[in-house]
C-alpha cells in the first residue's frame, strides 16, 4: 500500500482497510482519523499535508494499523457491553418461555413505549423545520436557520442511535460524519442538501411517528389483553368487583355471545393460561420488531460512505 499523500487519501485507504467492518465503526473511525489529521495539520500551518502525514503517521499510525486498532477495540467493547446470554433451550417450550430471559426483549419492549413520544417529537421538529426553512430561504436569516435546522438533525441523529443501541443492540455511530473542510459555507451547506443521509435522517423522523403509533398500540393493547385475562382467576378469588367491569352485582360474569353467563373455574383458568400465553407470544413479538427497527435505524442513520 503506498503511502498517503493527502488527508483524502489517508481517509480512503483507512476505509478500504476496514471493509467489511460494521458501518457504525467505520463512521467513527473515519471521524477520528480526519478530526486527529486536520488538527495535526492546522497545528503545522507551515507543512503540506503530505509532510504532515508523513509525521503523523508514525505515531497516529498507518491506515491498516488503525483500521486494526479499531477492530480490536470493537471486539473488547462489544464484549463488555453485550448482556449475559440467555440459557440455550433446545425445547419448544423452554425457547417459547424463555424469552422472558432476555435482556433485548425488555429493552425492545421499552424502546416500543418509548417509541411514540419520540416520534411525535421527531415528527414535529421536521416538518416544522422543512417548512421555516422553506419560509425563510429568500431572507438572509434563512441560511442560518437552515444550518441550524440540518446541525439539529443530525443531533437527533446521534440521540436515536444511542436509544437504539442501548435499547436494542444493534451497534450505532458515537460520532457523526466529518464536516466538509476546506470550502466556503455555502459549499458547506450545499453539501449538507447533497449528502443523501441528510435525508435518509428525515425519511427517519418522519416514519417514526407512524411506526411509533403502530408500536405503541400493539404493545399496549396486546399487554393489557394478557394482564387482564392473567389476572381473572386472581379476580375472582379476591372480589375485585368493585374495580372490574366484568363483574355484575359482585360475581364476574362472561359474554361469549351465548349471553351472559358466570363462568366456573375451569373456564376462568382457560382464559388465564390464554393470557400467559399472549404474554409471552407479545413478547416474541416486541423481540422482533427491535430486531427489524435497529436494522431500519443503520440503514437510514449510518453515513452512506461508512457502508
Amino acid at each position: 500500500m503506498t503511502a498517503p499523500r493527502t488527508i483524502a487519501d489517508y481517509l480512503a485507504q483507512l476505509r478500504d482497510a476496514l471493509r467489511g467492518a460494521d458501518p457504525a465503526l467505520i463512521q467513527d473511525a473515519l471521524y477520528d482519523a480526519e478530526e486527529h489529521l486536520r488538527a495535526e495539520l492546522a497545528d503545522q500551518p507551515g507543512r503540506s499535508e503530505a509532510e504532515m502525514l508523513a509525521q503523523v503517521v508514525g505515531s497516529y499510525g498507518a491506515p491498516d494499523e488503525v483500521a486494526e486498532i479499531y477492530r480490536d477495540q470493537e471486539i473488547k467493547i462489544q464484549r463488555a457491553l453485550r448482556p449475559p446470554p440467555a440459557p440455550k433451550r433446545r425445547s419448544l417450550i423452554g425457547r417459547f418461555f424463555g424469552v422472558a430471559a432476555d435482556v433485548r426483549t425488555w429493552g425492545s419492549l421499552f424502546y416500543m413505549l418509548l417509541a411514540l413520544g419520540t416520534g411525535i417529537a421527531y415528527f414535529v421538529l421536521v416538518v416544522v423545520g422543512m417548512s421555516l426553512s422553506a419560509g425563510l430561504s429568500v431572507l438572509i436569516i434563512g441560511v442560518p436557520f437552515i444550518v441550524l435546522f440540518f446541525g439539529t438533525v443530525r443531533v437527533l441523529a446521534l440521540m436515536e442511535g444511542r436509544i437504539v443501541e442501548a435499547m436494542l443492540g444493534v451497534r450505532m455511530p458515537r460520532r457523526p460524519p466529518y464536516p466538509s473542510s476546506g470550502t466556503t459555507l455555502m459549499k458547506r451547506i450545499g453539501a449538507m442538501f447533497t449528502d443523501p443521509r441528510t435525508w435518509t435522517t428525515m425519511f427517519y423522523m418522519l416514519l417514526m411517528l407512524p411506526l411509533g403509533v403502530v408500536y405503541f398500540s400493539v404493545t399496549v393493547t396486546l399487554m393489557t389483553m394478557a394482564l387482564a385475562c392473567m389476572a381473572m382467576p386472581f379476580a375472582r378469588v379476591l372480589d375485585w368487583g368493585e374495580v372490574n367491569r366484568v363483574f355484575v352485582d359482585g360475581t364476574i360474569t362472561f359474554d361469549w355471545g351465548f349471553g351472559p353467563h358466570v363462568p366456573g373455574w375451569g373456564e376462568l383458568i382457560a382464559v388465564g393460561v390464554a393470557g400467559v400465553l399472549v404474554f409471552f407470544a407479545t413478547l416474541h413479538l416486541v423481540r422482533g420488531l427491535g430486531r427489524l427497527q435497529g436494522q431500519l435505524a443503520k440503514h437510514l442513520l449510518v453515513a452512506s460512505a461508512a457502508r
